[in-house]
């Protein structure tokens, strides 16, 4: 989905002359936000277009990770998988559930004593979104089909 389009249904919430109001912009600002740009000066480089050429140029996603915070969520950003190709999914299973060990560890270790202080929340995070984005890539390469044609294990090896 291109940013116009993003924009254009979020302006189907609320109103375009609320938006414009509460940010002190013109209401044909607004409009052009939600169309898309062309060479014949139609549509106009919208909020998101920026946002996302300074996080590009900066190469810094702090600031998705805020909007994410903002709206009561965390950002994990999801693994390069191109050219990434698994030979057998038994190991990749195997990864997911070590991680997953791992993160119960960490949970546990943190509760022993029956609270989790702020160095014990951060390392619990740091696990989570390994586990998350690990998770993600391997969604991903199900999702290309690179597990499509992989060889069965023979019962006895399960």
């Amino acid at each position: 989905m291109e940013s116009h389009e993003v924009l254009k249904r979020a302006l189907r919430k609320t109103t375009p002359k609320a938006v414009a109001s509460e940010l002190g912009v013109s209401l044909s600002l607004v409009y052009k936000w939600a169309e898309k740009p062309s060479d014949f000066g139609s549509g106009s480089k919208n909020p998101l277009d920026r946002l996302l050429q300074i996080i590009e140029l900066s190469g810094d996603n702090g600031i998705v990770d805020w909007l994410c915070r903002q709206q009561g969520g965390h950002f994990v950003k999801d693994p390069d998988v191109s050219g990434h190709q698994t030979e057998h999914i038994l190991p990749a299973t195997q990864e997911i559930i070590g991680q997953f060990s791992d993160l119960l560890n960490e949970i546990s270790d943190a509760a022993d004593d029956h609270s989790v202080c702020e160095q014990e929340a951060v390392k619990i995070r740091q696990v989570w979104d390994k586990l998350k984005s690990y998770a993600e890539g391997f969604v991903r390469a199900c999702e290309k089909g690179d597990y499509k044609n992989m060889p069965k294990l023979p019962p006895n090896v399960r």
